[in-house]
Parts: C-alpha cells; sequence; structure tokens
C-alpha cells in the first residue's frame, strides 16, 4: 500500500491550500487515514485524521478551526484543506494509514508546504 501527498506550495500567511492523498495498492476504505508534518530541525507531528467512513476527525489543537480533512473513498482520496495559513504551518506534509495514531506503512516524498510571512 502507498500514500503519496501532494498539493503543496508557497503561499502567503492568511492563504489557503488542499492537499491530496492518494491511497493505492487497496481500497482507501480499508484504512483511518492521518496527516502529518515536520518542520526544518522538528519531529514530525500528527495534525489530522479522519475514519474510513469519514464519519469521524480528528485535529490537533495547533490547526482546529483552521484545517478540515474530508475523503472521497471513491476517487480513494484523503484532502486537507488548510485554510488561515501561518508561517508555523510551514513544513512537508505526509499522509499515512493509521491505526490509532500510529502510522502504518512507510513514508512516502510528502508535500512541501511553504508559508510566508
Amino acid at each position: 500500500v502507498q500514500l503519496q501527498a501532494s498539493g503543496g506550495g508557497l503561499v502567503q500567511a492568511g492563504g489557503s491550500l488542499e492537499l491530496s492523498c492518494v491511497v493505492s495498492g487497496r481500497t482507501s476504505s480499508d484504512y483511518a487515514v492521518g496527516w502529518f508534518r515536520q518542520a526544518p530541525g522538528k519531529e514530525r507531528e500528527y495534525v489530522a485524521a479522519i475514519s474510513r467512513t469519514g464519519l469521524s476527525e480528528y485535529y490537533d489543537n495547533s490547526v482546529k478551526g483552521r484545517f478540515t480533512i474530508s475523503r472521497d473513498n471513491a476517487k480513494n482520496t484523503v484532502y486537507l484543506q488548510m485554510n488561515s495559513l501561518k508561517p508555523e504551518d510551514t513544513a512537508v506534509y505526509y499522509c499515512n494509514a493509521i491505526r490509532s495514531i500510529s502510522p502504518l506503512f512507510g513514508w512516502g516524498q510528502g508535500t512541501l508546504v511553504t508559508v510566508s510571512s
């Protein structure tokens, strides 16, 4: 199973981006999926997660109210809509299938989000 994140880029503070995570190798509805991020010099952190059906969501306090996770299982894709971006959101964003909060598979390349002040 592979999960590949895309959609990153450079955006000004206050702007928006939508990241996509495409699941291949298995049906995406087989897994809960989480978004993680790793800023320069910091450890990877858990940002948001969504259940297999999409009925349950989780957000870290640092992004609550600004980020929205969603999924389209027909497209095997999980999304992360990021609004009101802040410079501290700058990081490489990754997605992974999860059990509880633990990632299940190896990490893909991730997608870089850079927020300028």
